[in-house]
């Protein structure tokens, strides 16, 4: 197994947490970050703009993904005119379809193509990946972002629709395919070895390359000797 400096998928910090970012941010492995409404409502954002402002502030120099947030399509462009003024180094997330499952693309299409860099998000299907490469092809910088992990929680393996993916994006040289809602350490070999260009991982997840191409019996030592110290400290009696 290779040390994870070594593959080609890069590895981008998925999170809202200011703290936790600059932390990852010092690491040479990640190249990039993601955040989404869900993940600032979670670590407390209540101002939108001055959180990108610090942020940008502290990580100058590699790409972010900040995202809309309205339901209307004039609005949302709005927003994401507003947002990739904030720096170079920013791309707009826009989901794939709004609340009424109506398509993006047409809005993802005018702002790729009038130098927006994108992100385009919550994709699942190879349907959809197919009509957002169609979108992009030719625009700005892009990212598509195919939510792996919510694939392999419907019990579908991701891996073959991830393949399959790398291959439909190849219209749209300029785009690049994220493997999204990781879910564990797997997840980045598994996406380095069909070719994705992008992983999306939280630091829960981030801190677990510690362990990474341990010996197993090793391991399996260390987490018995976990089982056993927590039984005594917590003074366990049958």
């Amino acid at each position: 197994m290779r040390p994870v400096e070594q593959l080609s998928v890069k590895i981008f910090a998925d999170g809202a947490d200011l703290p936790g970012m600059v932390e990852m941010y010092r690491q040479p492995y990640i190249k990039g970050f993601t955040t989404n409404p869900t993940l600032m409502r979670q670590a407390g954002v209540s101002d939108y703009p001055e959180f990108a402002r610090q942020v940008l502030q502290a990580i100058p120099d590699k790409p972010i993904s900040f995202e809309v947030f309205s339901d209307e399509f004039g609005e949302m462009e709005r927003q994401a005119r507003e947002i990739a003024s904030w720096g170079e180094n920013v791309y707009v997330k826009i989901p794939v379809t709004n609340t009424r499952r109506k398509s993006t693309c047409d809005l993802v299409r005018r702002l790729s193509h009038s130098d927006v860099k994108l992100n385009v998000t919550a994709v699942l299907s190879l349907g959809q990946v197919l009509e957002v490469a169609h979108a992009v092809a030719g625009g700005a910088p892009a990212c598509v972002s195919v939510f792996a992990g919510r694939v392999a929680d419907t019990g579908y393996d991701p891996v073959p629709l991830m393949t399959a993916a790398v291959e439909m994006l190849r219209i749209a040289p300029n785009a690049e395919l994220i493997w999204a809602s990781s879910r564990e350490i797997l997840n980045i070999f598994q996406a380095d070895a069909v070719g994705c260009h992008i992983i999306t991982v939280t630091n829960d997840i981030l801190k677990k390359l510690s362990v990474v191409g341990r010996h197993l019996e090793e391991y399996s030592l260390d987490t018995v000797k976990m089982l056993y110290n927590d039984a005594v400290r917590a003074g366990f009696v049958v």
